[in-house]
């Protein structure tokens, strides 16, 4: 019997785990989640980790199972990930993967791409100059030698910018050059469903988003994180402008503004990841369930050639 893996991607707040509630309750499965800031057991709110009764209705994997003090790389999930598909392919046929992070969708269904060695002391020098001339010194040096990754990449990330300007600086070619290369088969077959929305439909959802976690406490959770703020996992839309707004460099209202914008910017890089893939199946986030579940079973049908 062939095993399949349904991945679930879209904008950050489009209705991803509805959609893979949905199918995993179609296929009696379980979902393993890629989003790679809901790993974190202490970022509930600012995460929207799926709430009690959706992780009560099918079993999730990968949800707030590390500390923000352990380091988690892209290539830990991968292999955790891959580890934890082939126990439950034991079990089940069919198993759904959900997540924005497109990175670790793609770890998991493509196999991570291979990158020339860096040469010695470039980490050291950037991470030098973002210590002293800030982020936008990393953002706009990585604009001027690869703009393609530059439209994608999470740029409040400084581990992600610094990782792809050392690859840039140390080959003299850009880092996107090295992305998505074909790898070898990963032993099952792979169906990528992807939830769209018309652009004001995902701005607005997102405005709402932000609105709900601050009363439910984002401020609260940010307070309490707030000693932990140069970790990898704190450079996160949400907590660093209500760290600004701590820190006293803007008013309240204009932090949770500066949330919204940025989430928006963040959901804009998903899109244009995502749409570079021609692979993904497409289906409106108000679509009925079946509509997604006869999308699927066309995809697998097709896969058996009929």
């Amino acid at each position: 019997m062939d095993k399949y893996l349904i991945s679930i991607c879209g904008a950050t707040g489009i209705g991803k785990t509805r959609w893979a509630i949905r199918l995993a309750q179609h296929y009696k499965t379980e979902i393993l989640s890629a989003d790679s800031r809901q790993f974190y057991r202490e970022m509930r709110i600012g995460t929207a980790v799926p709430s009690a009764s959706e992780l009560e209705a099918v079993p999730h994997h990968f949800i707030q199972h590390k500390s923000i003090l352990e380091t988690y790389t892209v290539g830990d999930f991968q292999r955790e990930a891959l580890e934890r598909i082939a126990d439950l392919f034991q079990v089940h046929d069919h198993l759904i993967l959900a997540g924005g992070s497109g990175l670790y969708l793609d770890a998991v269904t493509r196999g991570l791409d291979e990158f020339p060695e860096v040469t010695p002391g470039v980490r050291e020098d950037l991470e030098r100059k973002y210590r002293e001339e800030g982020i936008k010194t990393l953002q706009d040096l990585l604009y001027k030698v690869d703009p393609e990754y530059h439209k994608i990449v999470d740029l409040q990330n400084v581990r992600r910018l610094v990782r792809a300007l050392e690859i840039c600086i140390s080959s003299g070619k850009p880092y996107s050059s090295f992305l998505g290369k074909p790898k070898s088969p990963q032993g099952f077959k792979h169906i990528a469903l992807g939830i769209d929305a018309p652009r004001e439909v995902i701005y607005s959802r997102i405005d709402q988003r932000v609105d709900h976690m601050i009363e439910q406490g984002l401020l609260d959770e940010v307070i309490e994180l707030r000693q932990y703020r140069d970790l990898n996992a704190m450079q996160t839309v949400g907590y660093q402008e209500l760290f600004a707004y701590l820190d006293g460099e803007v008013a309240l209202e204009t932090a949770i503004e500066n949330i919204k914008r940025n989430t928006r910017r963040f959901a804009k890089r998903q899109g244009t990841w995502f749409r570079r893939d021609p692979n993904i199946f497409w289906i409106p986030f108000d679509a009925p369930a079946e509509t997604g579940i006869a999308l699927v079973e066309n995809h697998i049908r097709s896969l058996h050639g009929h």
